[in-house]
């Protein structure tokens, strides 16, 4: 009689649900989406904080109220967006007012109260204990807007991202 070699179904069966079930509890340990969506989502919204300071400084300057008008307090311009230097001020009438959906339930921030900071923070919402500046940054998840300092390139507003505390 010939002996044949291989397997049966039932153990190819069971070898695929043991890969299964290791794949399953596996898998999420070395594929950790959530964290690399959490930064990607900083990094949208950077570029959209960037891009809403660069329309409201285009719109500034159109109008007039561009970097060369060295005010002191900001200025209301660009369809109601309060600039300082020609770019959105750091306060909710105005890096707020300039980028849509800052307003929804996803993002927590804080704004300078005054022109002393020039500053204003985003983050998840609940991932800082409190709406403030120093509670926002102490979550190492965050994006930073900070206002235009001067006239030339180099002062123009920053964006700034800090994602080293997002993989919780």
């Amino acid at each position: 009689m010939k002996r044949q070699g291989g397997f049966t179904l039932i153990e190819l069966v069971v070898v695929i649900v043991i890969l299964g079930i290791l794949a399953v509890t596996a898998a999420p340990k070395f594929m950790n989406f959530q964290d690399d969506a959490r930064k990607a989502s900083l990094q949208g919204l950077k570029g959209a904080i960037d891009g809403a300071a660069g329309i409201v400084y285009g719109k500034s300057a159109l109008t007039g109220v561009d970097g060369k008008e060295k005010t002191a307090t900001p200025v209301p311009a660009a369809d109601g967006v309060n600039t300082h230097l020609g770019y959105p001020t750091a306060q909710t009438t105005g890096i707020k007012a300039a980028v849509t959906g800052l307003d929804s339930a996803d993002w927590q921030s804080a704004y300078a109260a005054d022109n002393t900071t020039n500053k204003a923070v985003f983050t998840f919402k609940g991932k800082a204990t409190a709406d403030t500046i120093a509670a926002i940054e102490t979550t190492n998840c965050y994006v930073s807007y900070t206002e235009a300092t001067g006239t030339t390139a180099a002062s123009a507003a920053k964006t700034t991202i800090k994602d080293s505390g997002c993989n919780n």
